[in-house]
């Protein structure tokens, strides 16, 4: 079975007019596909009956994903939703609001490309749980074609997407790009590239390949430590120097893009959160135009602990004095553990839970 959503609208127009039907078909089932969020080949009307059985007997279909557990903030505006893929793997993905006087509110989806992660960063949930597998790129988008079904009934639309949910995109690249160029086009998704990041542990060779493929989508790069030995404890499979070649490839990147990076950089309490190392942070990047984005570390990840306030607001502002664009990660969601990895590792413990309180009836049943 092949799923529709994976098809680039010109391998769209291949596989109609291959079929011996006119190019704007295809246009036809574009749209119901991207624009009407259509989730079965029979509730697409507008084609001909014989196109529609033309592709099913072909194995084409509609993949969808099935959302087995949505938890949501407070104050609505951050909701976190566990999907079943077909195969049954299970994924993360997020929706962030904020609201926008006289506007509709931004709101950007959070995707997976991978069912966990091999990186290993000590901090992080998803890092802690392995590698299952690599998403395809119909799997990737179709966690924004989720949000985009249930923000239509508001009158809303999703309006910007980060690549920062389990996995890392570079180390799946082929469909990671793949699923830009969907979510880019016009004829499918139709979202503005600008409106798009892709977050990376600092994967070199993928980064590097992400400046040549002619895309304008933001970059952000998980830095975490301005010194080496710190950053492989933090990051297990940093390599030797790794932060002199993720400045290089940083710079590369916006030579060639014109699109100014981010640094990611979770703050950890007494571990990379001093004065001292805010001053050796500010020397690293003062001069590369880069923006630091400071991440207080989510409280349950890993056994770290979050900085002070007072302790976050002395490190921004070290950068700050020294001439980095830095902000501090406006919080949301934490009350829903939606940092990656949370849901599903909550999910996982309450099934696994479950099992044993099963087990332990039958036991007890069989006495």
């Amino acid at each position: 079975m092949t799923d529709l959503r994976r098809l680039l609208p010109a391998e769209m127009d291949e596989l109609v007019t291959g079929a011996g039907f006119p190019r704007y078909r295809s246009d036809q089932l574009l749209h119901a596909l991207w624009k009407e969020g259509k989730t079965s080949l029979s509730d697409i009307r507008v084609l001909p009956a014989a196109l529609r059985e033309h592709l099913a007997a072909q194995g084409y279909t509609i993949g969808a994903t099935t959302e087995t557990l949505r938890s949501a903030s407070d104050d609505g505006e951050t909701a976190k939703v566990l999907l079943k893929m077909a195969d049954g793997t299970l994924i993360e993905s997020v929706m962030m609001q904020y609201p926008e006087e006289g506007h509709h509110p931004r709101s950007t989806g959070c995707v997976s490309t991978q069912a966990g992660c091999a990186m290993g960063c000590v901090f992080c949930a998803t890092g802690q749980m392995g590698f299952k597998r690599n998403l395809r790129a119909e799997e990737i988008v179709a966690q924004i074609m989720h949000f985009a079904n249930l923000l239509r009934e508001r009158g809303q639309h999703v309006t910007n997407v980060v690549f920062m949910g389990m996995g890392e995109p570079l180390a799946n690249y082929a469909e990671t790009i793949r699923a830009v160029r969907l979510l880019v086009d016009p004829r499918a998704f139709g979202l503005a590239q600008r409106s798009i990041t892709i977050s990376t542990v600092g994967v070199i060779r993928g980064i590097q390949r992400l400046a040549e493929e002619g895309l304008q989508v933001g970059l952000a790069i998980s830095l975490h430590s301005p010194d080496d030995d710190l950053r492989r404890r933090l990051v297990p499979t940093a390599g030797p120097g790794s932060v002199g070649r993720i400045m290089e490839a940083a710079a590369d990147y916006f030579h060639r893009t014109g699109r100014r990076v981010t640094f990611e950089y979770a703050l950890l309490e007494g571990v990379n959160d001093s004065v001292e190392t805010a001053r050796e942070l500010a020397a690293l990047v003062a001069k590369t135009g880069a923006h630091v984005n400071l991440i207080p570390v989510n409280p349950t990840a890993g056994g770290f602990r979050r900085p002070a306030r007072a302790r976050t607001l002395a490190f921004e502002r070290v950068l700050r004095e020294n001439g980095v664009n830095c902000t501090v990660r406006v919080e949301k969601g934490s009350e829903i553990a939606a940092a990656c990895g949370q849901l599903r590792t909550e999910a996982a413990r309450a099934g696994a839970l479950q099992a044993t309180a099963q087990a332990a009836h039958r036991s007890t049943a069989a006495r």
